[in-house]
């Protein structure tokens, strides 16, 4: 199976790199499940002053990213191979969850496009970008720390990227709901004790604890996540 390659488009591209040489990401990396490559966005300015973003038409505060150095990028990282998927990071995209994140494991080729200053020029979106995905409802100075977010929840799926495979299979949000407490040794710390049941060695009954636990823990955490059809089956029993 190919490996799958991700280029990442920044502004500010030193945000992006060096995190990505550590952890799983990073291992996976040297393990060939993966290729990760950083673009600076200035490298495709063509101006002596490599100038990336310009005043909004209309007016108004903060500036935007222009759409030459862009599409110059987008299509020097298409030239190879063409991109499955060129997602912009923007607080006004679709809210990142597991299943788009699932969807996009499966991906070969996936182009990454940080914004900053007040985001890039609408053509762009229109025209060249296929996702837009939000990291949540709040603003931040850039989209870098929203890519690496990406990679990482990306990378973790990959085949053979984790030690034991099944472990991502049962995080949370992998069945809509969230997971389960889990414990370690010692079994009594200042007094607080691991629950029996978890020492019992008895698997079903193991399984059968869990899955409460992760159905109490959603209801009382995130109910708004027992909205969907899992959710409502959950409620009916």
């Amino acid at each position: 199976m190919p490996a799958m390659h991700i280029d990442i488009i920044a502004a500010i591209p030193d945000l992006v790199r060096e995190p990505l040489q550590h952890s799983i990401v990073g291992r996976a990396q040297e393990a060939g499940h993966v290729t990760i490559e950083v673009h600076d966005l200035r490298d495709y300015a063509t101006d002596k002053h490599r100038q990336i973003d310009d005043y909004p038409f209309g007016g108004g505060a903060g500036m935007v990213l222009k759409p030459e150095p862009l599409v110059r990028c987008i299509e020097a990282c298409q030239s190879e191979a063409p991109a499955d998927a060129v997602v912009y990071l923007t607080p006004d995209g679709e809210p990142l969850k597991q299943p788009r994140v699932n969807q996009m494991s499966m991906h070969d080729h996936v182009i990454m496009v940080a914004g900053h200053y007040k985001g890039i020029d609408q053509r762009v979106r229109d025209h060249y970008v296929t996702h837009e995905i939000s990291i949540g409802d709040y603003v931040l100075s850039g989209g870098e720390l929203p890519a690496l977010v990406l990679v990482d929840a990306l990378v973790r799926l990959l085949p053979g990227v984790l030690g034991d495979a099944s472990s991502a299979l049962t995080d949370s949000f992998q069945d809509g709901l969230l997971d389960a407490p889990a414990y370690t040794r010692p079994a009594v710390f200042r007094g607080h004790r691991v629950p029996d049941v978890l020492r019992s060695g008895n698997h079903a009954r193991i399984d059968e604890w869990r899955d409460t636990q992760r159905i109490e823990k959603t209801r009382t955490r995130r109910p708004d996540l027992l909205d969907n059809e899992l959710g409502d089956e959950l409620e009916d029993e």
